[in-house]
Formats: structure tokens, sequence, C-alpha cells
């Protein structure tokens, strides 16, 4: 095994002890160790990714309905329009984007240089969300959870497009939403997001195996090291702040959007 691809599969690792440490963000990072460091095309990078997701928001969902701090029927009110969305996105939309998208100034732009550059933008909204986290001083008080039906349904297939077109969980954007939307005290707001992210992650996968060729033996080798990293990022969250580490993160995800715009361009 080549230094290049050990480095992705410590990825895998440090994903998962991101996602154990501040509770997210981590999967942002999920796509581009797939592509650069493992050499796998955007398309199949994506449908790994909503599998890694998908798998590794489910052992911290399941740790926090233990908890008793997830909102079932608020989860499965964001969850429907959502996960709906990401397996129509995944099973048919990917699959119907032209391999060469338009060419500007002789620099042809295919179809996995503009998932690449949509994930890039992705990445930078999610970094300025780290970095400018304006929930910080939303009070945690309970308040009666109130949904705004029309503008959840909304949200949520919003989210679950943008899931399927680059594989992140969008918890940057479904946060917001449940604290706005639906009332929910931030850390409920946070565990539910993890349900969400989940159901729509793997649902938004079932859409590419009937699509894609899945290596099941490497993608289970990846993601089980994410797993074994949230386990870590929960046990070093007992001596580090993720708080402080947030915005940190925010400048690093800021700095491999760029990156990835640059590669791009330069191929």
């Amino acid at each position: 095994m080549e230094i290049i691809e050990l480095l992705g599969f410590f990825g895998a690792l440090i994903i998962g002890i991101v996602l154990g440490l501040i509770g997210g963000g981590g999967s942002i990072l999920t796509v581009p160790v797939l592509v650069y460091l493992l050499s796998e095309d955007p398309v199949t990078a994506t449908a790994y990714s909503l599998f890694v997701v998908g798998t590794a928001s489910l052992v911290g969902a399941l740790r926090n309905i233990q908890k008793g701090l997830v909102d079932i029927k608020t989860a499965t009110v964001f969850a429907i329009p959502a996960f709906i969305a990401v397996y129509l996105t995944r099973k048919f939309a990917v699959p119907a984007i032209p391999d060469s998208l338009f060419t500007v100034s002789g620099f042809e732009v295919t179809k996995g240089v503009g998932i690449m550059l949509f994930f890039a933008l992705i990445m930078l909204l999610a970094a300025y969300s780290m970095i400018v986290d304006k929930t910080e001083n939303i009070k945690e008080a309970e308040s009666e959870v109130n949904y705004n039906y029309p503008l959840i349904i909304i949200e949520g297939i919003v989210v679950g497009f943008l899931t399927g077109i680059v594989g992140a969980g969008g918890g940057f954007l479904i946060i917001p939403a449940l604290v706005l939307l639906a009332k929910l005290p931030m850390k409920k707001a946070v565990a539910t997001s993890l349900l969400i992210i989940a159901v729509k992650s793997l649902i938004g996968f079932i859409g590419d195996v009937q699509n894609i060729d899945i290596e099941w033996k490497f993608l289970g080798i990846f993601t089980g090291l994410s797993v074994i990293g949230i386990f870590l990022g929960i046990w070093l969250n007992k001596f580090i702040n993720g708080k402080k580490l947030k915005k940190g993160f925010g400048w690093f995800v800021l700095l491999m959007g760029l990156y990835i715009v640059y590669k791009e361009f330069t191929r």
C-alpha cells in the first residue's frame, strides 16, 4: 500500500475524530479524501461519502437517543422530504448529468469537475457557518416545539438535494433550521440533526447501489475507521473543548475549499 493510500485511510480516522469532537463538519472532508488521496471518481466518492456519513451519524444518533436528546417527531417531519429528495437526486438527477457540461476559453468543465466545484462551494458555506457561529448565543431554555411545516418541507428538499449532489451531511443547514423553524433547543437540534443526516444519507446511498458498482470491502474499512474515530473523538472531548476547535476547523475547511477550486482549474 502506497503512502498516499495510508494517508487516505488515516483521513477516515480523522473524519471520525472531528465528528466526535465537534459534533459535525468532519463529513465535509470525506469527498476530498476519497478523490485526492484514494483516487476515487467524484461521483463514486459522493456515493461512498453518503454511506460513511450515514453510518457515522447513525452511531452518534443512537448514542443521543439513549440520552433522550433526539426529538423523533421533528426528525420525521424534516427527514421525509429530505430523504425523498436525496434518493431521487442520486437515482435520477446525478446519472442524468452529462459527462461534458460546457467549455470556457478552451477549459472543459466535465461532470466530475462540476461536482467538485459545487462541493467546494458547499465547503466554503460550511466554513463560514463554523467561523461565524451565530448559534452560540441561542438560549438553551426549553420551549414548546412549533412546526413551520411549509418551510421545514422546503428546507428538507433543499438539504436533500445538496446532500444528493455532494454527499455531505448538511448539518450546517439542518441545525439552524431545527432551531429557527421547529424551535428546538440547541442541544436537541444538534442531536436530532444526526438522526436526520443518518436516515437521508443511507437512503440516498440506496439510489447509488442501483447505479454504481460498490467496492464493499474498501467501503467497509473506510467506514469502520471513521466510526473508530468517532469514539476516539468522544473520548478526547473530555480533555479538549470541541467548541473552541470549531472555528479553527472552519478555517481549515475554508482552505480546503479554496484548494479544491485551485486543483480543479489547474488539472
